[in-house]
């Protein structure tokens, strides 16, 4: 019998996330949390105002106060222009962002991340995943019980295994902005790049990354624990690497183009225009 250590090890899994025991919400809230999920997935426009007004058409009754909570613990935020709500972390430093009209025609030019909330029969996790935006390839993926920043640096390591992009995009949420995960892209010559705040589509991306794996996973299963959303997922990003057709690519796979970087696709070619044909496409 393998040891419990073990398995850990093969599924690159700590052993907190084995014995995990679903968050303190009550199942109300929990129910929420996944309606919230299902509709910002469908209307990823949707603030708390519109949520919390969808939800009580549901026969919920909910007020803003409990929706905003619950929006934050889920890392969701509404994608339209928006004036600055909120305050940078002490220790974040500014980048630009280097996306707006830049050709991105080669993989490993520009990487982009970001992190989702993914439900469990009973509780939640979160999924970080590190995107090359030429070519759709999933580098690195990890999901933990808490929204510390040390998944997110554990993901961003695995990926430079696999290579070095010029470009790195995240947003500005404080697991990106931290000393320790700048470092390491400062430290590799990688040029650090930011989603301006209240912008809505700088890492619409990564936003349709977070779509497809919902409606083509998360949603037709029902994830019991973690190691069980760790097992699916790790057979999710396989298939949607390896085996699945994109059309934004020619009906060529992620791995495909990647590895053999086909100069003759490129799905960018004017960054402004592709998101406004796509950003509501599946």
């Amino acid at each position: 019998m393998i040891s419990i250590h073990r398995q850990c090890e093969l599924l690159s899994l700590s052993r907190a996330g084995y014995y995990y025991i679903p968050v303190e919400e009550d199942r109300f809230n929990l129910e929420l949390m996944r309606r919230i999920d299902e509709q910002y997935t469908r209307t990823p426009f949707y603030g708390v105002r519109r949520m919390t007004r969808w939800l009580i058409e549901q026969g919920f009754a909910v007020n803003r106060k409990r929706v905003r909570r619950l929006m934050r613990l889920m890392v969701l935020e509404a994608v339209y222009p928006k004036p600055r709500l909120s305050q940078a972390s002490k220790e974040h430093r500014k980048y630009p962002y280097l996306l707006r009209g830049l050709s991105i025609d080669r993989p490993n030019q520009v990487w982009s991340t970001d992190i989702t909330y993914l439900r469990l029969s009973s509780g939640f996790v979160y999924l970080v995943a590190i995107i090359d935006l030429f070519s759709r390839y999933v580098l690195s993926w990890e999901i933990s019980t808490t929204l510390d920043k040390e998944f997110c640096i554990k993901a961003l390591q695995k990926a430079l295994l696999v290579s070095t992009p010029e470009i790195f995009n995240t947003d500005q949420g404080v697991q990106f902005t931290s000393e320790d995960f700048i470092k390491i892209l400062e430290d590799k010559g990688i040029k650090v790049s930011m989603d301006g705040k209240g912008r809505a589509f700088d890492n619409i991306f990564v936003e349709r990354l977070w779509r497809t794996v919902k409606y083509e996973e998360v949603y037709i299963h029902s994830y019991q624990t973690v190691k069980e959303a760790q097992l699916n997922l790790e057979k999710y990003f396989h298939f949607y690497n390896e085996e699945r057709f994109h059309q934004a690519l020619k009906y060529k796979t992620p791995k495909e183009i990647y590895f053999k970087g086909q100069r003759k696709i490129n799905p960018e070619q004017d960054l402004t225009t592709h998101i406004k044909q796509h950003v509501f496409l599946s």
